[in-house]
């Protein structure tokens, strides 16, 4: 089955590289579910996840050919849309006014707080009311799985920055859970 899987998407992978707007779409249709959500997550607005995936996948088509190994092509999307996320918040300045140095001196929290008594519905709604800097680290962190250093290079940010913003990120959304 996997196999078979894998077959169906490196041939739609090698169409779409030959241009073929159909395999373009059935790509698109596999893939765009779990790139609207990283979308959704990073940008914090249904309308500009939107906007933001119609952007990464057309940037996705147009650099296809450039593909060299198929087996990578989900990642090779998930970076495309990442960068394409950061690349919005970045056009908007709110990103790098939210991401400022002024909580330089934060440490980690040893991260056994729980979110557990409240619904995955609640706890994404509260991520949706913390500050951009605060959401994208926040995103980059738990949910796509980079380490504060990563994120520091992806966002031009100190890593000592990136640490403080995921505590004040974690900090606000206990806050407006327990309010």
């Amino acid at each position: 089955m996997k196999s078979e899987q894998q077959t169906t998407h490196k041939y739609l992978i090698n169409r779409s590289q030959d241009g073929d707007r159909q395999a373009q779409s059935e790509l698109y249709q596999l893939y765009a579910g779990a790139m609207y959500n990283i979308c959704r997550r990073m940008t914090g607005d249904e309308e500009e996840a939107k906007d933001v995936l119609q952007e990464a996948f057309i940037t996705v088509f147009i650099n296809i050919k450039k593909l060299k190994e198929e087996a990578t092509f989900s990642a090779w999307v998930k970076r495309i849309v990442i960068n394409q996320c950061i690349n919005t918040l970045k056009k908007k300045q709110l990103l790098t006014s939210s991401l400022g140095e002024e909580h330089e001196g934060l440490v980690e929290d040893d991260g056994n707080e729980s979110f557990s008594e409240y619904s995955i519905k609640e706890v994404m709604s509260t991520i949706d009311k913390i500050s951009e800097g605060c959401r994208t680290v926040l995103n980059l962190y738990l949910f796509e799985g980079y380490d504060h250093k990563e994120i520091a290079h992806i966002l031009s940010i100190s890593e000592s920055a990136s640490k403080a913003q995921y505590c004040k990120a974690k900090s606000k959304i206990r806050k407006i859970l327990t309010d």
